[in-house]
């Protein structure tokens, strides 16, 4: 029987890792939950047994039943009928399946019926559903969605959703328009008071909606009149049971096909106002997107193991003059290379969610009680950190997704262009990872930011005063060389940028990619210091990529003049 998480060493490796014992302590509040609850952990061994069972209940849908029905999922797709999404039968099948096991509100407080897990075991699980059906992680992942409403929104709101989405309801973040797609200050969906009714009501049109015929909807809309602007926007849950909202269209896709992508009309849709207004965008989107993307972080890493799991397996058994492909340097080579880049997704995927996990712990705690100075420092801490990181792990998982799904194909040869094999599937369903929920060249836009203000250096920094194994003491020299490298080109931009505006922006994705080259390595030279039988190779097959891509960015700035900007300006 198929096991995607037991048979997946990383996962169980960055389960143990040590920053889960200080996150345990954070989400269950000393334990306080054992004394009501007879399931609630009493200690950070028990917690992390609960995990661990979890984790292999999602294991065993994901293997059993979700990539049995992947394929037929891809060809059948959703539909409108009636003006609402009706799902293909094989993704009604895997929502049963993950509903009968109580898989809903993983990352929810028990008193909503949730199970209370960190957010990274949520990614987790989010990335074994990517590895066996992508399109079926933007129906099932998105009860994030409920995160929000659990962080902002009133007492009564919260007991009203949440413990629906608990019991396996279904999300939705209705936010791009026809005329606002990135740039969602422009978005102009209108939200009106109605006095009689004591109610919102939502009118206008969304469009590009995952699963928008969800049971659930945050929807961002302009409650202020006359305003144009991020001020002017505010966040509101619509409920589907309320009506008022028709689904104009799916969208035809490329890939991912089984997750309905619609337009959606609203017509005196009610809806009910999360926190503050003129908030919408400024503050609860921002924090909505933060959790989405490290969602997309995590299914791009779900189908960077499942191209590279489809390719050696073709490579062991496919024979060409007289040897398995497998056997020969060029594809053995593309194989080395396509699983040091899935580990290194993992690797950023992960060390991400454990900083999301202690300042998000940190900022619920602080609504329930003052901060000690110790644990305002660790809060703002690690939200540094976590800002910084969440644009990068988007931006190279998504990148690796594509270009593990790419090479996939490149393995099965001919065969590989064929309907026949899965890899062709998931080769269509990673060209939208590096698109949505903010392209990899907004990514840029944010993580820029922590290249100047010295974020990620830091970090790199800390990587390297941790002590390595002695097999491992020539690669952490390596990185060592790199960073001087990397100090030494983000001096250069900096100094020309005072020359010549915008120098910094027309470098600012070499920058970015130096910096998270250097921090992936770091990560991977953790685990294989502490597992070389696991992590050693992988770890120096992925040092050498880092080495020459970060020596051909850094050529390339040196060699660049204040002048070229120029060339290269609309």
């Amino acid at each position: 029987m198929a096991n995607f998480y037991l048979d997946n060493k990383d996962l169980q490796y960055h389960l143990s890792h040590p920053l889960m014992k200080r996150i345990i302590e954070l989400k269950e509040r000393n334990f306080a939950d054992a004394k009501e609850y007879d399931y609630a952990p009493q200690n950070v061994e028990d917690a992390l047994d609960s995990y661990r069972r979890v984790l292999e209940i999602v294991g065993d849908v994901c293997g059993e039943v979700i990539a049995a029905n992947a394929e037929s999922v891809d060809h059948e797709g959703p539909r409108v009928v009636n003006d609402h999404v009706e799902y293909a039968s094989g993704t009604v099948r895997n929502i049963e399946a993950l509903n009968e096991a109580g898989l809903g509100g993983m990352t929810l407080p028990r008193k909503y019926d949730g199970l209370n897990m960190p957010v990274t075991c949520f990614a987790m699980a989010n990335e074994m559903v990517a590895r066996a059906d992508a399109g079926f992680e933007n129906i099932w992942g998105l009860q994030d969605c409920a995160e929000t409403i659990n962080e902002f929104a009133s007492e009564e709101i919260k007991q009203r959703f949440l413990p629906r989405v608990s019991a396996g309801e279904t999300c939705a973040m209705d936010l791009t328009e026809p005329d606002a797609g990135s740039d969602l200050g422009a978005v102009m969906l209108k939200a009106t008071w109605d006095e009689e009714g004591q109610t919102w009501r939502l009118n206008g049109c969304k469009r590009f909606i995952t699963n928008g015929d969800g049971d659930i909807s945050l929807v961002l809309a302009r409650t202020e009149e006359c305003t144009k602007d991020a001020r002017g926007l505010s966040m509101l849950i619509y409920d589907k049971r309320d009506g008022g909202v028709k689904v104009r269209r799916i969208e035809n896709k490329l890939g991912i096909k089984g997750s309905p992508t619609c337009e959606l009309v609203f017509n005196n849709a009610p809806a009910v106002l999360v926190g503050d207004r003129k908030m919408g965008l400024i503050k609860y989107v921002m924090s909505l997107m933060n959790a989405a993307r490290l969602g997309i972080s995590a299914q791009s890493t779900g189908l960077c193991e499942a191209a590279y799991r489809e390719a050696l397996k073709y490579a062991q058994e496919r024979e060409q003059f007289g040897k398995p492909i497998i056997k020969f340097a060029a594809v053995s080579e593309m194989l080395k290379n396509m699983e040091a880049k899935t580990i290194a997704s993992r690797a950023l995927l992960y060390e991400t969610a454990r900083f999301v996990d202690i300042y998000k712990q940190l900022t619920h705690i602080s609504h329930d009680r003052s901060l000690e100075a110790e644990e305002r420092a660790e809060m703002k801490f690690y939200n540094r950190l976590a800002d910084g990181f969440t644009p990068i792990a988007k931006m190279f998982a998504s990148e690796y997704a594509n270009e593990v799904a790419y090479d996939s194909i490149q393995i099965h040869g001919g065969s590989g262009y064929m309907k026949d094999y899965a890899c062709e599937r998931l080769y269509r369903d990673a060209r939208i990872m590096n698109i949505y929920e903010g392209t990899t060249q907004l990514q840029v836009v944010a993580a820029i930011n922590h290249v100047t203000k010295g974020t990620y250096l830091e970090q790199i920094m800390r990587y390297e005063e941790e002590k390595y194994s002695e097999a491992c003491a020539p690669l952490c020299a390596k990185l060592v060389e790199l960073r001087k490298v990397y100090e030494q080109v983000v001096a250069r931009v900096e100094a020309l940028d005072k020359e010549t505006q915008g120098y910094k922006d027309f470098h600012a994705r070499r920058l970015v990619e130096i910096a998270g080259y250097i921090i992936m390595s770091h990560i991977m030279l953790r685990q294989a210091s502490e597992l070389e039988a696991d992590y050693l190779n992988p770890t120096k097959v992925f040092v050498k990529y880092a080495a020459k891509k970060i020596t051909e960015a850094a050529a390339y700035i040196n060699e660049s003049e204040a002048s070229d900007v120029e060339l290269f300006r609309a």
